[in-house]
């Protein structure tokens, strides 16, 4: 299978660098980013999260959740969690690797695993969670993408300027605007263009 981007592999720790057992976390999460396999054009599968939520509702996510005492890891937990989230089975997805972990907000670590998926999967939003599932193609944040505003965070001491983005209605913004932007720049060649390998 070609690969879709050529840096995202320095940037990507291994599979099997973030899959050991998860022992006992109670602020652990994981999430999955979702790449379709779509050469010409390839995108991100995003999730708005239902509005009677308690906790981020309404807000624009990646399929993943806090782990569980009955996941092995925290792989795992992204798996189980899309599939409960978006109808995705764990076989559909090709795992590429894992990002570094981070905190949000809330003070929950977030290990963010990357795979890809067929362009053509059916996707199914679980109803009890999620509002709707869009895609947003990698293009879109080349250009045309209409970036909103600009945050600022504060983690630790430290300052982070994070950009929110506006795409057909949704917003994304916050943890998942920042991952985004972490991810596109890896993959993004010198010319400014994305990188997709043949």
């Amino acid at each position: 299978m070609r690969q879709l981007w050529q840096d995202l592999d320095a940037f990507l720790r291994p599979n099997n660098a973030l899959v050991e057992q998860s022992g006992s976390f109670p602020a652990q999460a994981s999430v999955m980013v979702l790449f379709t396999d779509d050469h010409h054009n390839p995108e991100i599968i995003f999730t708005l999260r239902a509005q009677h939520l308690s906790n981020h509702p309404g807000e624009v996510a990646f399929p993943g959740g806090m782990w569980e005492s009955h996941d092995a890891t925290l792989l795992a937990t992204a798996l189980r969690e899309t599939h409960e989230e978006i109808g995705l089975p764990p076989p559909a997805v090709k795992v590429l690797g894992a990002c570094r972990p981070r905190a949000t907000r809330a003070g929950v670590q977030v290990t963010p695993f990357v795979g890809i998926i067929a362009a053509d999967t059916e996707l199914v939003a679980n109803r009890a969670e999620l509002d709707a599932i869009f895609r947003v193609p990698l293009a879109a944040f080349h250009s045309g993408m209409i970036q909103t505003r600009t945050d600022i965070f504060s983690h630790a001491g430290q300052s982070f300027r994070v950009p929110a983005y506006a795409h057909q209605g949704y917003e994304i913004w916050g943890f998942t605007a920042a991952l985004t932007n972490e991810i596109i720049s890896a993959i993004v060649a010198e010319s400014g263009e994305i990188t997709l390998i043949q």
